[in-house]
């Protein structure tokens, strides 16, 4: 027998299945629509801020060591088999986190998204939210299928492609901190 732990879908599947045994066995426990829309906007951010980290952190700094260490092994293998793959994953868990995210809060949504008294907070959380969705299918996504080569370029516009999705994301990834204090603030109360 396969061990489950050996497929991230299969352990995807565990997490969600344990999660729910959690919801269903904690006395008094109340996952209802805003507890699981809350639970699912935390994870999918877990997965798109985690990687957008991973990118800024690890993934760019190490291709940029690859590309300068002649010799050496290259960046191909992250190219070819860990960029497409966390790429997928982030774009994606990207849009489920705005997704999530207006979910939960619902009716209070147009207030925050219009920078609303008493919901100015999240409403600045959401904006930064929006444009970093933004910049992840209209400039990193389409630079990036030029820079990993699934869409034909010169090698000028490679590098002009390589150079818009850096700086974007690095955009991104500062954005992120004022986002996370928003999001956190609003949430947990925090007086600003």
């Amino acid at each position: 027998m396969k061990n489950p732990l050996d497929s991230v879908s299969l352990t995807i599947i565990l997490g969600v299945v344990f999660s729910i045994i959690v919801m269903v066995v904690i006395p008094g426990a109340d996952y209802n629509g805003p507890g699981l829309s809350r639970w699912l906007h935390v994870v999918t951010g877990i997965f798109w801020i985690g990687l957008l980290y991973y990118f800024n952190v690890a993934q760019i700094p190490a291709l940029a060591a690859a590309g300068a260490d002649k010799g050496g092994p290259g960046g191909a293998g992250i190219t070819k088999y860990v960029a497409p793959r966390a790429l997928l994953w982030f774009r994606w868990a990207a849009v489920a986190t705005w997704l999530t995210g207006a979910w939960l809060l619902g009716s209070v949504f147009v207030p925050a998204f219009t920078l609303q008294e008493g919901s100015r907070v999240i409403g600045i959380g959401v904006w930064l939210g929006t444009i970093m969705l933004f910049n992840v299918w209209v400039l990193i996504w389409p630079n990036q299928k030029k820079v990993l080569g699934i869409v034909q370029v010169s090698d000028e516009e490679k590098a002009k492609a390589r150079r818009i999705a850096t700086l974007t994301s690095r955009t991104n990834f500062l954005l992120s901190f004022p986002l996370l204090l928003c999001m956190s603030g609003q949430s947990h109360g925090l007086p600003f």
